[in-house]
């Protein structure tokens, strides 16, 4: 059983060519779960996630410092195929998260609610749900959010056009931390390390700056910041 509220809105998210369009969620998503933010990320490469949408700057931040991290519950969602349910954020033993709960009371985020998106084996992403305040879900939230990822998973996993593509309304959709892996690219060369090596001193140097991943790596793709061999800019 699922709300009015989102039963109306996921015939939104199909287009008549069957192709996804995440903007139905935009109000209604966050309203139906009760909730102040929502975001969708998927899985480029095992282990990493990309953010593909989120409906304001709260679910971007949140997605960001999971992404620089390396760490938290989206991750533990999507690696697992199980949702993640934080009600109380500060609440959260230490040990679980260590660098998510010293750097997520920066942002004003007390509960976070993380629902893959799977079928079986097959893990595409996570849906996640981010409150200013703490507390969990209602059980008829919890539904909704279950239906709604399920269907975003199905929705992702269509071939409308049998050529294996998914189901955008064009060409896929610029995942918003393209810049990210620009800039990795970059350091690779000019420092000489391997891809991953390259990601980690990114994600080191955006920490120790007290930036975004991706702020810093627009940074480095403009050539406003070169990092040296000790991690340190030039």
């Amino acid at each position: 059983m699922i709300s009015d509220l989102l039963a109306r809105s996921l015939p939104l998210l199909r287009r008549r060519a069957g192709t996804l369009d995440l903007s139905a969620l935009h109000e209604v998503g966050p309203r139906a779960l009760g909730v102040d933010s929502l975001a969708v990320s998927l899985l480029t490469d095992p282990g990493r996630r990309e953010l593909l949408w989120s409906s304001d700057a709260l679910g971007r931040r949140f997605e960001d410092l999971e992404f620089v991290l390396g760490d938290g519950p989206g991750d533990d969602a999507s690696s697992h195929g199980r949702p993640v349910l934080v009600p109380d954020l500060a609440g959260t033993r230490s040990a679980r998260w260590p660098m998510l709960a010293a750097e997520a009371t920066a942002l004003p985020v007390r509960a976070v609610f993380c629902f893959p998106l799977c079928i079986g084996a097959i893990h595409l992403g996570t849906l996640t749900a981010v409150r200013r305040t703490s507390g969990p879900l209602t059980g008829a939230q919890t539904d909704d959010a279950f239906v709604l990822a399920a269907a975003l998973t199905s929705l992702c996993l269509e071939v409308p056009d049998g050529d294996g593509h998914l189901p955008w309304e064009e060409e896929p959709p610029p995942l918003l931390r393209a810049v990210v892996h620009q800039a990795t690219g970059m350091l690779s060369v000019q420092l000489a390390v391997p891809l991953p090596e390259a990601l980690v001193r990114l994600r080191a140097h955006a920490y120790a700056a007290g930036r975004t991943l991706g702020d810093m790596a627009q940074d480095i793709v403009d050539r406003r910041a070169r990092l040296g061999q000790n991690g340190r800019e030039e």
